[in-house]
């Protein structure tokens, strides 16, 4: 499906991680990938994981210019760069009152600043090539008022991805370039650490019709649709998947 496509996938480093998943997902799809990473090891240590053809590199999306210098490795490597997943980010389970303006500015930075960065990067050379597809990774927190261990900073900054994503898919489509994003419902990452308990675990899949949490390759699968062929007439679409949790 994604023969002779590069993408980029930001945050893709954690073993259990969606970007990881979606790495891989493309790769299988026989597209090159670009694994972005904070820790530059774990980026090359991923790449490698999912095979030769494919790289790792550091990058803080929260900075543009270097995420700009980021790209233009890619573009080095690679050529080009026809897709982009804006995955990178922070969750923090702060409530209203907890929330310090280091903390709002680091969550706001790495999930809504970083897409915007990381964006502004590859455009330029899809508008040229006058194609492209951008997926950003929302969340249910953003539609509901709130996750599981998401604090209100952060379903803010995943409302304002909701929002870029459909601002940008309207100016973009002109230039040939669709952009989409998925909204994860609860997805049994390593994000949560060990602060999912089982019974936890229970009373959160009681909510959900499907009757089971997430995977990370439930959002992997997503986002290769949104990015293939299959989906050249979607853009500007905010894609639940969610297992039914939350329905509009």
């Amino acid at each position: 499906m994604l023969n002779d496509k590069t993408a980029i996938v930001t945050g893709a480093a954690s073993r259990r991680g969606i970007g990881k998943a979606t790495a891989k997902r493309f790769a299988d799809a026989g597209c090159r990938v670009a694994i972005f990473d904070l820790d530059a090891d774990a980026a090359a240590a991923a790449a490698a994981d999912i095979g030769p053809d494919h790289i790792g590199m550091a990058c803080d999306v929260r900075d543009p210019a270097t995420a700009k210098d980021a790209v233009a490795k890619v573009v080095e490597a690679f050529g080009h760069v026809d897709i982009l997943v804006n995955n990178a980010g922070v969750s923090q389970p702060d409530k209203i009152l907890e929330i310090t303006q280091e903390n709002f500015d680091l969550v706001i930075d790495s999930n809504l600043r970083g897409s915007l960065n990381m964006s502004q990067a590859v455009i330029p050379q899809m508008i040229e090539r006058r194609t492209g597809a951008i997926v950003s990774i929302g969340s249910i927190a953003a539609q509901i008022g709130g996750g599981i261990f998401g604090g209100p900073h952060y379903s803010a900054a995943k409302g304002g991805i909701h929002s870029l994503t459909k601002s940008m898919a309207r100016e973009l489509a002109p230039h040939g370039i669709r952009v989409n994003a998925v909204a994860p419902g609860t997805i049994d990452t390593d994000i949560f650490g060990d602060k999912l308990t089982d019974e936890m675990k229970t009373a959160i899949v009681a909510n959900i019709p499907i009757g089971r949490l997430g995977t990370a390759d439930d959002i992997a699968k997503g986002c290769l649709f949104l990015v293939s062929d299959l989906a050249d007439y979607v853009t500007g679409v905010i894609l639940d998947v969610n297992g039914g949790r939350f329905m509009h």
